[in-house]
């Protein structure tokens, strides 16, 4: 008898200790995965600099994340064109659409948001000044002999 105790007292003590480590494995419910992301250029392993910012005199891209039908981009300083919908390399995106700044725009930090499904997404980017596009009139250049004493 005293045999069968112990054997059954090791079994349900063996038996507990197998499911504590499951149970606290679970911890919990998981964490649901983000429903939805916004961004302005792709997160590339080539520059992970370009990421929410506008890069002037260069194809830009706003890629979201999104469920739903007819999505939608918005900024107050961004056009937006070619919607496409499918996967791409580099980012969780399932939408993208060609981004262009609109003239004038003056160099800083602004909205981008993305609406789908009844959700809107938002984040910031960024847009630096702009390079000087002419020369001064007067202004030494390389190789031309003005620097020539």
């Amino acid at each position: 008898m005293r045999k069968t105790v112990v054997f059954v007292a090791a079994a349900v003590i063996g038996a507990t200790a197998l499911a504590a480590p499951a149970t606290a494995q679970s911890g919990g419910p998981a964490a649901p995965a983000p429903a939805g992301s916004v961004q302005l250029n792709v997160n590339t392993a080539i520059n992970r600099t370009l990421v929410d910012k506008y890069v002037r005199d260069a194809p830009n891209v706003a890629l979201a994340k999104c469920e739903g039908a007819s999505p939608k981009f918005a900024s107050p300083v961004l056009d937006f064109a070619n919607y496409t919908p499918g996967p791409f390399m580099g980012a969780d995106a399932n939408i993208s659409a060609d981004a262009t700044l609109k003239p004038g725009t003056a160099a800083g930090e602004y909205p981008l948001t993305v609406t789908c499904g009844g959700q809107t997404y938002t984040t910031k980017f960024t847009v630096p000044a702009a390079q000087v596009a002419k020369v001064p009139s007067g202004a030494a250049k390389a190789g031309d002999g003005s620097m020539a004493g």
